[in-house]
């Protein structure tokens, strides 16, 4: 039916246009989707790919992904669209689910390559990858490997390690979540530290040293509760949730009568 855009088809010139109308009103990305009869992950990774919410322009978003569109035909080798997966996975659901994962990462705060590579760790199986194997999959330079690296080890989500054959790799395991979460939480420390200091200057009991004690207060609740919920709740980051293919052991067969 000729007009009628297809669920998963590429976003059209007045699609791009909705987005930034939806966001220069104020629209979460939920109900832009909604408008648009699209997935939110999809209107998520569009902005974020294209300048984010205050840079997003349809003209130039729609050139750009055009361009990319060009250029991946012209340089993309045989077979980079998806990797053999193992376990009977779909490889181009994987592939996906792997942008998909992305783009989530993008929204809460990381720059895309280091959304990438933190994607890229989080769908292997082992949870980790030396550099030149993290390229390889991304299609991009050691350097911009090595950087992303660096970002993400700084704010506890990735690990280096040494493999058996000395080379470096690097890791996302489970007490990584851990280690984050704690850190967030210690992250309100100086402003709570600093909002004390404030109340002593200030004058106890004005409106501007009680608003920076009750932020004081807020945060100190919040953070420790936060801590108290993540030591407790540390032993579910362990739990396997199921057996997989290689543990699962072969039923014995039944008695005989």
């Amino acid at each position: 039916m000729k007009g009628v855009v297809m669920p998963g088809g590429r976003l059209t010139q007045q699609e791009r246009q909705q987005i930034a109308t939806g966001l220069a009103d104020g629209l979460a990305y939920a109900e832009i989707a909604r408008r648009l009869d699209r997935p939110t992950s999809t209107v998520t990774r569009e902005v974020m790919r294209n300048g984010g919410p205050t840079g997003y322009r349809a003209d130039l978003a729609h050139r750009a992904t055009h361009q990319r569109t060009h250029r991946r035909r012209q340089t993309a080798p045989p077979g980079a669209r998806a990797l053999p997966q193992p376990y009977g996975r779909d490889a181009e659901a994987v592939r996906a689910y792997q942008e998909t994962l992305t783009t989530v990462f993008m929204t809460s705060g990381l720059p895309k390559m280091m959304a990438r590579v933190l994607g890229c760790l989080y769908t292997t199986d082992t949870g980790s990858l030396t550099a030149s194997e993290l390229a390889e999959r991304l299609q991009v330079s050691p350097a911009s490997i090595s950087k992303a690296i660096t970002f993400l080890e700084g704010l506890d989500l990735v690990r280096r390690e040494r493999d058996e054959r000395r080379r470096e790799r690097y890791v996302v395991d489970d007490d990584l979540w851990y280690q984050s979460m704690i850190r967030s939480a210690r992250a309100n420390d100086q402003f709570i530290e600093t909002a004390r200091q404030g109340v002593g200057i200030l004058g106890k009991g004005t409106p501007a040293a009680a608003r920076l004690e009750n932020a004081a207060r807020f945060l100190d609740f919040v953070s420790e509760a936060l801590i108290r919920a993540a030591e407790q709740g540390r032993e579910v980051l362990y739990t396997r949730t199921g057996p997989t293919p290689d543990d699962e052991e072969p039923t014995a067969p039944p008695a005989a009568p």
